[in-house]
């Protein structure tokens, strides 16, 4: 069994999005790191913050954006603005190295920090899905009256459901632990014995759900899509149905390329959390603090490529601010 310091390092490695996260104690070994992190987490609150809301705003105002691709680019940016809501409470407890907020929020901002991690990946899905059927419909000359701004809010609605879902495990062993040497309280993921065993699991559970079945679903997808495109002549008419959609596709798939980008380290960094021992080290924490803030930035970084691969996102939102 672990010891109560050995234990709190187990269930704290768990609650952000690098595995090897450190005992609050212990961040000022790598003070140079945290304060690097911490005004990063600063940046990507304040840009994040403007830039999803500004699409939020966007979207539900301008009557021309209410189209099928663009709620679920509305849910995207409300998944990230509501976690760069919460991150100003992290960059808290990390600044005062415990936790004084609650149980209660504790579990919130767990589950937040996790639906963080799912979120992104679910809707980018479901948008590759939306993207090879608008593909397939154009390549063979069809209608799709099953594609309507109804349907992509209902989609929307059990997307979130399903995330919820999978974080929910999360929820429950979210909690205030107490350190028994000096009664600092951390939040953190407190699982029952044998800790390692759940950690594995938990790890392995958010390897398979949050990166594995999206991205192989996301690959099929888009291999699928360009050898059909590749394969089949088109009629005059798809043609122009093409040409329509393609700037669409390729903003699709430019943020999915960043979403991977910005989320793979930390998904490779659990694989070698689950294949080796490595102990803390400076160097090995600095490279957590790297990957979690990667994955963080993410959540800033959507509103940038809509304003720039977007001509009726930049229109818009030009309208908007005249008003």
């Amino acid at each position: 069994r672990d010891t109560e310091e050995g234990k709190l390092n187990s269930i704290n490695a768990l609650k952000y999005p690098s595995p090897d996260r450190t005992l609050p104690g212990d961040l000022p070994v790598v003070s140079g790191p945290l304060f690097c992190s911490l005004v990063i987490y600063s940046v990507i609150c304040a840009v994040g913050l403007t830039g999803n809301t500004a699409v939020i705003y966007v979207i539900l105002k301008a009557p021309r954006m209410k189209t099928v691709t663009n709620m679920f680019i509305l849910n995207l940016a409300i998944a990230d603005d509501l976690f760069t809501l919460v991150l100003p409470i992290n960059i808290a407890e990390h600044l005062l190295q415990y936790w004084p907020f609650g149980e209660v929020l504790c579990k919130v901002i767990l589950s937040i920090d996790h639906y963080n991690i799912f979120s992104s990946i679910y809707f980018l899905t479901v948008m590759s899905i939306d993207r090879y059927l608008v593909v397939l419909a154009t390549v063979s000359s069809k209608r799709m009256p099953y594609r309507t701004y109804r349907a992509a809010k209902i989609i929307s609605l059990c997307v979130w459901i399903l995330v919820i879902l999978i974080v929910s495990p999360y929820t429950v062993f979210a909690g205030v632990y107490e350190r028994p040497n000096d009664g600092r309280k951390s939040c953190v993921l407190s699982f029952p014995s044998p800790e390692g065993s759940w950690i594995t699991t938990s790890r392995i559970y958010t390897l398979i759900l949050g990166f594995a079945i999206p991205v192989s679903t996301i690959c099929i997808l888009y291999t699928m899509m360009l050898y059909k495109l590749r394969n089949m002549r088109l009629n005059s008419n798809a043609k122009a149905l093409d040409k329509a959609k393609k700037k669409v596709t390729i903003m699709v798939f430019i943020v999915l390329a960043v979403c991977l980008f910005c989320w793979t380290p930390f998904h490779l960094s659990t694989i070698v959390a689950l294949t080796t021992d490595l102990r803390n080290t400076p160097f090995l924490i600095g490279i957590s603090y790297f990957i979690t803030s990667l994955s963080y930035a993410n959540s800033c970084l959507n509103p940038f490529l809509y304003a720039f691969l977007d001509d009726s996102f930049r229109k818009a939102f030009k309208k908007m601010s005249e008003c």
